[in-house]
């Protein structure tokens, strides 16, 4: 239900990316909303990456910089991100 006055909510999308051998820590592959965010969703599922939806988080990555590091008070949460990821990947093989 769309509240008087409020600007419409859009969806947000953030793609990361950690390498162990490349990165020390995850970084920010892309990001966007609206169609761009749609356009980002697509893209994962086309290449069978998995999509934590997690909007509060979303909107903490989505306020950082394309190829930026994650920053340290945010390790915790992108940590349950990557471990979800790592267990569902080794449910497939």
């Amino acid at each position: 239900m769309k509240v008087p006055g409020e600007p419409p909510v859009r969806r947000k999308a953030v793609a990361l990316r950690y390498d162990e051998s490349k990165d020390q820590a995850p970084k920010i592959l892309a990001k966007g909303a609206g169609h761009l965010a749609d356009r980002i969703i697509e893209i994962a599922r086309e290449n069978g990456l998995q999509i934590y939806p997690d909007k509060d988080l979303v909107e903490l990555l989505s306020k950082l910089d394309v190829n930026a590091e994650i920053p340290g008070h945010l390790y915790k949460a992108v940590a349950e991100v990557l471990a979800f990821v790592y267990r569902l990947n080794r449910g497939r093989q």
